[in-house]
């Protein structure tokens, strides 16, 4: 089969994905006495001799001066200082009594009330998760609360000292009329197609615009078969961030018939005890998934298996 570029109308022609980034996060002193006690619905600052500064949240040194500072206990009431209404939510920044700077958090119920000089008290989460938002957020007082004098040292028992956390990045892939045609025909009629070069007559699976070794464009789009030459395999029994199979499994570079480059899938279809008897060079075939849950990709192929 030759074929053109254009992929035909209503194949997806991006990738919605995400990449997930799990780690532990050191705390520091000042932000694990701070979400300890707020598991206790205690609000903590932090004070400055040297300044007569009072941050809330509390903070290991000084923003003025970067001096050392003392924990102390700080009020559950307040003023907005100034908010802002997005579709979602109400933010607000609030000056904690006694505190030298504002603290942005959330406004709970009504916006109505939330201007600047308006007084509010802290709203607590009706669960604890050990996080900052075990403090909900503030809401419009009806009444005016009482407001704390001044700084009160204190000290927090079992402060948190890590906690583990994660950062999402939601991106999307564009897949171009390259990979584009090389999903399409995976999905709807389970061929693999390569890009050949004009010039030097390799043949690129996964195909691409450009030759690896002579740099010409390529024009067009041939078949290849599902069935190849093993090129290197590794077992893997580790577990890492990102996989998506079980240890133990093998990870393994094919060179299909008809191409010239190595395609990286998996090797499946026996017992992983089997792996010893796999040999560079012994032929593979893939082994497909069932036609209806196909999504365009290459794990539509489920595995290589060796042929005997």
């Amino acid at each position: 089969m030759t074929t053109g570029l254009n992929t035909p109308p209503g194949v997806p022609q991006k990738l919605a994905a995400t990449i997930g980034l799990p780690y532990t996060l050191t705390t520091g002193k000042a932000a694990g006495s701070t979400i300890s006690a707020l598991a206790v619905k205690r609000l903590t600052g932090s004070h400055c001799a040297g300044c007569d500064r009072t941050n809330v949240p509390a903070q290991d040194f000084c923003v003025a001066c970067g001096g050392d500072m003392t924990l102390v206990e700080a009020a559950t009431t307040g003023t907005i200082t100034a908010a802002t209404t997005t579709p979602q939510q109400t933010l607000v920044l609030v000056l904690v009594d006694g505190a030298s700077s504002p603290l942005l958090h959330r406004l709970v119920g009504p916006a109505d009330g939330a201007v600047p000089g308006a007084r509010v008290q802290a709203v607590w989460a009706e669960e604890s998760t050990g996080a900052f938002l075990d403090l909900a957020g503030f809401e419009v007082a009806d009444s005016e609360p009482a407001a704390t004098a001044g700084p009160t040292p204190t000290t927090v028992e079992d402060a948190m000292k890590e906690m583990p956390y994660r950062l999402d990045l939601d991106y999307q892939h564009a897949y171009g009329p390259y990979y584009g045609r090389l999903f399409d025909e995976i999905a709807h009629s389970r061929r693999i197609v390569g890009s050949p070069c004009p010039q030097c007559h390799q043949v690129m699976v996964p195909p691409r615009e450009r030759c690896d070794v002579c740099f010409a464009r390529t024009t067009r789009l041939v078949e290849v078969a599902d069935t190849g030459t093993l090129q290197a395999f590794s077992v893997v029994h580790l577990e890492f961030v990102g996989q998506t199979r079980t240890p133990p499994y093998v990870y393994a570079e094919v060179v299909l018939d008809g191409s010239s480059t190595r395609l990286i899938h998996v090797l499946g279809g026996f017992e992983i005890e089997k792996a010893r008897d796999l040999t560079i060079g012994m032929p593979v075939r893939a082994v497909w998934k069932d036609a209806s849950k196909a999504q365009g990709t290459l794990a539509d192929i489920e595995y290589f298996e060796p042929v005997t």
